[in-house]
């Protein structure tokens, strides 16, 4: 087990090499989720995740001899980043293992701080079992990213922080993976406050722990935005301290997550990756779970794929109903491509890209279909500029 102890123990060890990062209130979140919110910006550690206080506190602890050796670890990037920036700090080579479908950032990211990286395994599962293998054959150090007391206890300093800038807090909510996090968290949150509660958070893809906890077989797999915590197998040390300690691992849906990683950069102007943002997901999927309370969570992570992020928001703009596909059949004569942009202009859209289908879905050759991409305020706003559109006798479907 891991004790309060050991977490303080980890705090003092890793101090000078790890952000205290900021954790502040954040007013319109508050009122967004209907909870007193308090945001801890982990996501602005240098490799933008908690991953650095584990590994680097796992790192510390190794003999002369451990660290001549060599260590390796497997990891969907997150941890990956944490002990190739680590160790090539202390001077340790490092080798890591990462599932073939990791996200590129992330493997460019290992590869920048010298590791070795090799990609092996469909999944995470996969890649532990060949980093295993590795570990074996040449005598490498393994350094799990959740398995392991010195690991959970490095995570534990996340709590430390928290408390010690907001004591008065009622509930902490935390991304679920392989558990490591919310154990050292929940250990470190309860030793200072008996009364406090602690909630889990997994996709619903990867609901393992929360499987687990309830005596489900574990069924998980599929696409998930939320990589960094798409773990098959959860920590049994973790585990053993979660049944104890969390009130419950909620599941929230692939959608929330992406809804809650828009909404950290609109409100917040903070990148989190679908991890990072998946413990605000719970609060916006089970809002009646912490109305009134204070919360605290950590953004976890922000290592996201710019692709991937560009598309997270352009479907919540589209969620939103602030960009919207207009399908207009006009008359096929002079003017009338025009009379629709200058109505759409004076209900104040902003179209943002037209196609003219003349072939394909038409009702007649007479009347071609024109689609409008229109940026707007809200759902609102579309609502009437559709109306006025139907208003000057023009066909259009949303």
């Amino acid at each position: 087990m891991v004790s309060v102890e050991d977490i303080r123990a980890a705090a003092g060890r890793i101090a000078d090499a790890i952000e205290k990062t900021p954790f502040v209130h954040s007013r319109t979140l508050s009122r967004l989720t209907g909870a007193e919110l308090f945001l801890k910006f982990e996501n602005l550690q240098f490799t933008a995740s908690f991953k650095e206080r584990g590994a680097l506190n796992k790192l510390l602890s190794l003999s002369a001899d451990e660290r001549k050796r060599g260590v390796i670890a497997m990891s969907a990037g997150n941890h990956a980043q944490a002990v190739a920036y680590h160790a090539a700090r202390l001077g340790i080579p490092a080798t890591i293992v990462m599932p073939k479908g990791s996200p590129n950032t992330k493997i460019k990211n290992t590869r920048v701080h010298g590791a070795r990286v090799l990609l092996e395994g469909e999944s995470l599962h996969e890649s532990g079992a060949h980093a295993r293998e590795l570990a074996a054959r040449e005598h490498l150090v393994f350094v799990h990213p959740y398995e392991d007391p010195l690991v959970i206890a490095g995570q534990g300093t996340v709590a430390l922080e928290m408390l010690e800038a907001v004591p008065d807090l009622d509930i902490l909510v935390v991304p679920v993976g392989g558990g490591g996090l919310i154990s050292g968290m929940a250990v470190a949150a309860k030793s200072s406050n008996s009364k406090i509660q602690v909630f889990g958070a997994e996709s619903k893809t990867y609901p393992s722990m929360h499987q687990r906890l309830n005596g489900l077989p574990i069924k998980v797999g599929g696409d998930t935005i939320a990589e960094g915590i798409a773990v098959k197998d959860c920590g049994d040390i973790a585990f053993s301290i979660i049944k104890d300690l969390v009130e419950e691992v909620l599941v929230v849906e692939e959608e929330t997550i992406e809804r809650a990683v828009v909404a950290l950069i609109e409100i917040e102007k903070t990148v989190a990756e679908g991890a990072g943002a998946a413990a605000l997901a719970a609060l916006l999927e089970h809002p009646s779970r912490f109305a009134g309370k204070r919360v605290g969570l950590p953004i976890s992570g922000g290592n996201i794929d710019s692709r991937m992020l560009a598309s997270v928001l352009m479907r919540g703009l589209v969620r939103d109903a602030r960009l919207v596909r207009l399908r207009v059949t006009m008359p096929d004569v002079s003017g009338s491509l025009a009379k629709v942009a200058t109505l759409i202009a004076e209900a104040g859209g902003n179209i943002v890209e037209i196609q003219h289908q003349r072939i394909f879905g038409t009702a007649s050759v007479r009347s071609p279909e024109v689609e409008f991409l229109v940026e707007t305020r809200d759902r609102e706003h579309t609502e009437s500029l559709v109306a006025l559109l139907q208003k000057n006798g023009i066909r259009v479907a949303l």
